[in-house]
């Protein structure tokens, strides 16, 4: 496991509490980010294939929006403190440990991904393997959807995040690295600044070839 991973378990579970409270309060907010989830499940329902991993579930809140949305959501986060609360504030839905790296599933078993800020922390050049991970549990014609921090400049940008370094990325780029996983990409959506740095909020809808 490198360092970051070590760095980012940790940090998380130091503030499940606050973060919960931030979430909960900015999901009110977010009409954006909802829109984008009912699409995803919308499109993923049309699959036939109502399986999905909410990697990086923290808290669990998404998780439990999926499962409202018809979906059969899992949870995966690298925090043992957030898997914990999640399977208490959710106790009738499923929540694991697991990197994104390395998830606990079988290849082309599932109709969705959502992966919402929880790439955020990974340094640009191991960003593609925790892709490819993803694609690898998606079957054909499974969805991803992928939320991140976006900024008009030609290379990611690493930040101080208020709970640990994260980066900012190009959404052409990004949308790139989406293509070379096999990944089409194919809506996307720019909105709000979700920092005082200015960057926005990005989210990727994207297809399995």
């Amino acid at each position: 496991m490198t360092n970051h991973q070590d760095e980012t378990r940790a940090a998380y579970d130091g503030v499940v509490e606050l973060y919960v409270s931030v979430v909960a309060e900015r999901m009110d907010k977010q009409l954006f980010t909802r829109a984008m989830i009912g699409t995803f499940a919308e499109l993923v329902r049309a699959t036939g294939n109502p399986r999905v991993a909410d990697v990086g579930c923290g808290p669990g809140h998404l998780t439990a929006a999926l499962h409202e949305l018809g979906l059969e959501a899992t949870g995966f986060d690298l925090s043992p403190g957030m898997v914990e609360h999640a399977r208490r504030a959710h106790p009738a839905l499923r929540f694991q440990e697991a990197r994104a790296e390395s998830l606990p599933v079988e290849d082309g078993a599932l109709g969705g991904v959502l992966a919402h800020y929880s790439t955020i922390h990974t340094p640009p050049a191991e960003l593609p393997a925790l892709l490819a991970e993803l694609v690898r549990v998606l079957a054909p014609g499974g969805l991803l959807l992928l939320s991140f921090f976006g900024t008009d400049g030609p290379e990611p940008i690493r930040f101080d995040h208020k709970v640990t370094p994260a980066y900012s990325w190009p959404v052409d780029r990004l949308a790139g690295l989406l293509t070379g996983a096999g990944l089409d990409p194919f809506a996307r959506l720019l909105h709000d600044p979700a920092s005082e740095r200015g960057f926005l909020d990005a989210h990727l809808l994207a297809r399995r070839r």
